[in-house]
């Protein structure tokens, strides 16, 4: 079964009430903020190809990678599979990227079908794919498909933004940051959304595109 999917600014809002309302660290954190962003984008080939490439880089240069590969006209799957290596390379994948981006466009997903997928079928799926890891399946679950209680403790950017919120000595490892994220159900996404808001406030940089 798939639960709450946030579609609206007032979807935001309403989950930032309740984490406001049952942890104060959160309030304060939206009271700094101010409104969290909605973080909605569409779904699909395009949206998955840019978690991968997002992985292990800097949002800089993700965007950069990104706009070359708009500007050469592949960033549907059809054209990633008949993509050179060296077409793709030029755009600025490395080797395991390549790999992973033609990987995904052989997969030739029912992108449709995943929208209907509970959490954590959903998250299983895509990790079963060459380079997809929970990371990138979460992201994807939290921005493409507006999945409302899914978290992504594997983020580097929410680790340091829990450690600057909470004011713990280091960052959460992923799992310490999983069962504290436990605490912020049924809005652990939203909860996502604020801390990420929190770190570009702290930071002066965006923690995730």
């Amino acid at each position: 079964m798939v639960g709450r999917i946030i579609e609206t600014e007032a979807c935001v809002a309403e989950g930032a009430a309740w984490l406001a309302a049952h942890h104060p660290d959160f309030a304060r954190a939206v009271a700094e903020t101010g409104p969290l962003p909605l973080r909605r984008g569409p779904d699909g080939f395009a949206a998955l190809l840019d978690a991968i490439i997002g992985q292990q880089v800097s949002t800089a240069s993700a965007d950069a990678i990104w706009a070359k590969l708009e500007a050469a006209g592949l960033t549907e799957e059809r054209a990633i599979r008949q993509a050179s290596e060296d077409d793709l390379r030029a755009c600025g994948f490395s080797r395991q990227k390549i790999r992973y981006g033609k990987a995904l466009a052989e997969a030739r997903l029912d992108y449709a079908a995943l929208r209907d997928l509970p959490d954590e079928d959903l998250i299983a799926m895509l990790t079963a794919l060459p380079g997809i890891g929970r990371w990138t399946a979460e992201v994807y679950a939290i921005i493409s498909l507006g999945r409302a209680d899914v978290f992504a403790p594997g983020d580097l950017a929410l680790q340091e933004a829990a450690r600057l919120l909470f004011d713990l000595p280091q960052r959460p490892t992923e799992r310490e940051l999983r069962r504290m994220a436990e605490n912020w159900s049924p809005w652990r996404a939203i909860a996502a959304r604020a801390l990420w808001a929190y770190y570009r406030m702290k930071k002066s940089r965006e923690g995730i595109r």
